[in-house]
């Protein structure tokens, strides 16, 4: 699986994001194609290699209409989320408009869904700075069409880029003031603050006089990022550069993302790590049924699985320990949704680290038809042979013959072949 690592020595932005994204390889014309199916409009988008001080990298702007002009790196707006634009647009929409206007789109579910969690942590962080439930919350910069762009648009291009696992260094924030329309507020701002402790992310302040962290920066941060700290056992691939507006004082303004793949530091074997998060609760009190489309329904949801184990609890009540396997940048959400589908009222959370097999998918040609195969390799040699359950089964349907005989041949082939 590959790695995305966000190297945050001068902070992160959303155009600085995209920027380092453009220059790992996604596509600006198809960042721009899949941006069109928002059917937004009063924009149009810019990226062109440039120079931040004497690192080379992509400088990602949204243009708009009108005069506005295009975002820059700056301060939130004290009574609406903060973004990175000096510029208030008169253009404002509440959460659930934005929600729609995502919902509505073509989008894929898995780019939707993850632009809305990005949304919704602004506006918890606002609701909470102003006083508001995160619903009532009114997006004025950030629900203007610059932010909108970033968001989606940064969560289209790590798809694009085949929805990489995150990993961030430690979060570096400036020092000093920000221009608020009523006066002036200290680095970090309020709503970046906010979201980053809301995910329990650290900050730690350099002698950068200028904010380095914008609010949408956080919320991807957030978001995605499933760990904060130095690499470990990473062999990079390709390194982009993300480039922002401000000519620092202390470090050039770029974000350095590293496309890598992860090792084993302690085994030198070549198979892959990662890192996730378990959720588990016991129950004595839920029927087979809620407890079946609970299963169902989170696995649709993007768990990476979800199982349940029969356990004897207090006073020899028969029971059942109820587990997630998840993204540990998702637990929140995951564990949000067993306390509303379930009957738990306290949910335990564990991290695990994993060793996997490289993945490698084939299609061998049976005498039943052509029928994917999921190999596993380690050190060059391939040990694991996996067909595709669902396709076995269909073709065993239509040739009348047992499952095992269309799986045993195709495992055959591949072996093979390998």
């Amino acid at each position: 699986m590959q790695t995305l690592y966000l190297d945050l020595f001068s902070g992160i932005s959303g155009d600085m994001f995209l920027g380092s994204l453009l220059d790992l390889g996604v596509e600006f014309r198809e960042l721009e194609r899949g941006l069109k199916q928002l059917k937004l409009d009063g924009y149009h988008l810019h990226a062109e290699r440039a120079h931040k001080g004497s690192i080379a990298g992509i400088k990602f702007d949204v243009h708009l209409e009108g005069g506005a002009g295009t975002h820059a790196h700056s301060h939130p707006h004290p009574h609406a989320p903060g973004h990175d634009s000096d510029h208030a647009h008169g253009d404002s929409r509440d959460f659930a408009a934005i929600q729609q206007l995502i919902g509505d789109s073509g989008l894929s579910p898995w780019v939707k869904e993850r632009a809305v969690a990005v949304f919704r942590r602004v506006a918890v962080a606002e609701g909470k700075i102003h006083g508001l439930p995160p619903e009532q919350v009114h997006f004025h910069e950030v629900g203007a069409v610059d932010s909108i762009v970033d968001i989606v648009g940064a969560c289209l291009a790590l798809e694009l880029l085949g929805k990489p696992r995150v990993l961030a260094a430690a979060v570096v924030e400036g020092t000093g003031w920000v221009k608020c329309a009523h006066g002036r507020f200290p680095v970090p701002t309020a709503a970046t603050l906010e979201i980053l402790g809301a995910r329990g992310i650290a900050v730690t302040q350099c002698e950068e006089p200028h904010e380095l962290v914008t609010p949408t920066g956080a919320a991807l941060l957030a978001e995605f990022a499933e760990s904060f700290g130095p690499m470990r056992g990473l062999v990079a691939r390709k390194v982009g550069y993300g480039l922002g507006t401000r000519d620092n004082l202390t470090r050039p303004n770029v974000l350095r993302a590293v496309l890598a793949e992860a090792t084993s530091e302690a085994s030198g074997l070549d198979w892959e790590t990662d890192t996730v998060a378990v959720l588990e609760t016991n129950l004595d009190d839920v029927s087979g049924e809620v407890l079946g489309h609970f299963v169902e329904s989170t696995l649709k949801a993007g768990a990476l699985d979800v199982f349940h184990t029969a356990i004897q609890m207090k006073k020899n009540r028969p029971g059942v320990l109820l587990t997630v396997l998840c993204r540990e940048a998702d637990a929140d959400r995951f564990t949000e949704r067993l306390l509303r589908h379930t009957s738990a009222f306290g949910v335990r959370r564990t991290l695990s680290e994993r060793r996997k097999l490289r993945r490698e998918f084939v299609r061998v040609k049976t005498q039943f038809g052509e029928i994917p195969v999921k190999l596993g390799r380690l050190e060059g040699e391939t040990i694991q042979f996996a067909p595709e359950f669902e396709v076995c089964r269909d073709k065993a349907a239509q040739a009348g013959v047992p499952v095992r005989d269309v799986l045993a041949e195709a495992e055959r082939l591949a072996r093979q072949g390998k």
